[in-house]
């Protein structure tokens, strides 16, 4: 008898794991619903997710629009003294770390807005972030994103522990 039991108490230890690895269907947690479903840039289509670790290596580049001009993708004013960051795939909003890989300088962001759509380009970045990172003039870095968790609501400049750049 025992050996019958054994059996089924790992199968519904291995249910009940299995719940709690993932989302429930429809369940955004901590994000924007609308954030997490799939969009089309270019002909491509992409699908973005829950995760709860990611760490990339690629390459960042940087963008910028006239204030209030734009809004982002759950719905801010774009404000390139933010510190924030476009991701195609991440949840939204969310923190992640960034690090120069040419210098060594990290930061904190909030992903608040979907990109880059450019070939190649891991993550784009405020103008302010990229000036902390140290590499606004030159336009793109070898960076190292790390997904740190759910950003809190609503955005706040300057978030993350780290101040906007003066300007």
């Amino acid at each position: 008898m025992p050996q019958i039991r054994l059996p089924i108490a790992l199968a519904a230890a291995s249910a009940l794991l299995a719940a709690c690895a993932t989302h429930p269907a429809g369940d955004s947690g901590p994000y924007r619903a609308a954030s997490l479903r799939p969009y089309e840039v270019n002909g491509q289509t992409y699908r973005p997710h829950i995760v709860t670790r990611y760490e990339q290596i690629g390459e960042a580049s940087w963008y910028d629009y006239p204030a209030h001009s734009r809004r982002t993708a759950i719905g801010d004013w774009f404000d390139g003294g933010a510190m924030t960051a476009a991701h195609r795939t991440l949840p939204l909003p969310c923190l992640v770390e960034v690090t120069n890989l040419d210098n060594g300088r990290t930061i904190r962001v909030e992903v608040n807005d979907r990109g880059p759509f450019e070939q190649g380009r891991l993550i784009d970045l405020s103008r302010a972030a990229a000036d902390r990172l140290g590499f606004s003039r030159q336009g793109t870095a070898r960076v190292r994103v790390r997904f740190l968790g759910p950003a809190a609501e609503p955005a706040v400049v300057g978030m993350a522990g780290v101040a906007p750049a003066d300007g």
